[in-house]
């Protein structure tokens, strides 16, 4: 048996940690957190990564901790409907919903069967390729791995000092992530809404009964640090700015939005990138988790039939690849083009002159796992 380490215990790198313990192969996750634990932000896990959940026996703990949605409308400033993605005519298809969730509860649930698996508190500082792969982590300990994973997200360590590669791009937005704890009405319950203004956003979702989760882009230009969200999103509905004023600012965090050039190889000899180390992807179609969720879900198939590692990383590569820079690619521009400055009446128009079905095909593709 191997050695097998793999570096975060982010969403990529606890599902991986499911599968290889389904199969009854040993493994440690080694996470720089001193706890299992995300502050302050909410995540859609639409029904691909659902399907995953359902046979790692997931499915139905992550829908009581988060929010089935019904729908992902897109609206102007007013709140009327630029387009809109019914998502409960797939749910039947796939037997799974689409659920909102708090990230910290959908960590906890993914981390609780392999716990003593998990090794907290334990940054890497270093990765060379020696006979194996020789770590070191911050606290001055280290390690031999035969096998690596590197599941430490877009800035990844294990990327940049094995394979020295991955251009991150800065889409020139930033973004504020709130939690909010209120009465949601029941008109907001089950959609994600998100309102297009001139260059910026916002959006929201319900978690939990009174938990909302919300996110505010704005272009760079638009951006000075003692910025006023009200005075920014002044224009937008009246219910906006309510979730705002009563955000207090210690929910709430300040990102900017980033992704990673898509990349043509995502291993090395015995090693392997999953998640946002190998293709992070801005947050636009709400796929970002859920593609690192795929990726140990086709790592996990691959097990099943061949044991010759850098044969299951070869053929990992060329399963994922041109669905995640699909969703990569996309992401992007629709990110460039919900941010327009100018003509955001023109592009409003043509938004809603897309049939729905055409969305539903879109949202149908993405659902559809590889193997």
């Amino acid at each position: 048996m191997k050695n097998i380490s793999i570096i975060g215990g982010g969403i990529g790198g606890l599902t991986l940690g499911n599968f290889l313990k389904q199969q009854n192969i040993d493994f440690k996750i080694y996470e720089s957190a001193p706890e299992i634990k995300t502050v302050g932000a909410g995540i859609a896990m639409a029904g691909n990564a659902m399907q995953i959940f359902d046979i790692l026996g997931l499915k139905k703990k992550i829908e009581n901790a988060g929010t089935k949605m019904h729908a992902l409308i897109i609206t102007d400033e007013k709140l009327k409907t630029i387009s809109k993605t019914d998502v409960l005519k797939l749910e039947s298809q796939y037997n799974v919903c689409n659920i909102a969730i708090h990230r910290a509860d959908l960590q906890r649930i993914l981390s609780e069967n392999i716990s003593e698996h998990i090794v907290l508190n334990k940054r890497l500082s270093k990765i060379e390729k020696k006979e194996s792969y020789h770590l070191t982590f911050e606290d001055n300990s280290e390690i031999e791995s035969e096998i690596v994973f590197g599941a430490d997200g877009v800035k990844s360590l294990v990327r940049n000092q094995i394979l020295k590669s991955g251009e991150i791009r800065n889409a020139n937005q930033k973004c504020w992530r709130g939690i909010l704890t209120t009465e949601i009405p029941e008109k907001y319950s089950h959609n994600a809404y998100e309102i297009w203004g001139k260059g910026k956003r916002f959006g929201f979702v319900k978690l939990s009964k009174n938990t909302l989760y919300w996110y505010a882009l704005v272009n760079e230009n638009f951006y000075c640090a003692d910025i006023n969200l009200l005075e920014t999103f002044h224009e937008f509905h009246p219910d906006i700015l309510e979730m705002l004023s009563k955000t207090s600012k210690e929910n709430i965090i300040l990102n900017d939005i980033i992704d990673i050039k898509p990349m043509n190889n995502w291993s090395a000899e015995n090693l392997c990138l999953i998640g946002d180390a190998a293709h992070a992807t801005t947050p636009n179609m709400g796929q970002g988790g859920c593609q690192a969720v795929e990726d140990a879900y086709i790592l996990s198939k691959l097990l099943k039939t061949e044991k010759d590692w850098n044969k299951i990383f070869d053929q990992f590569e060329k399963i994922r690849k041109e669905k995640v820079h699909h969703i990569v690619n996309t992401s992007w521009t629709i990110g460039k083009i919900a941010q327009w400055e100018n003509f955001t009446g023109i592009r409003n128009f043509i938004f809603r002159m897309i049939p729905e079905t055409v969305n539903q095909k879109q949202m149908e593709k993405i659902l559809r796992l590889e193997i």
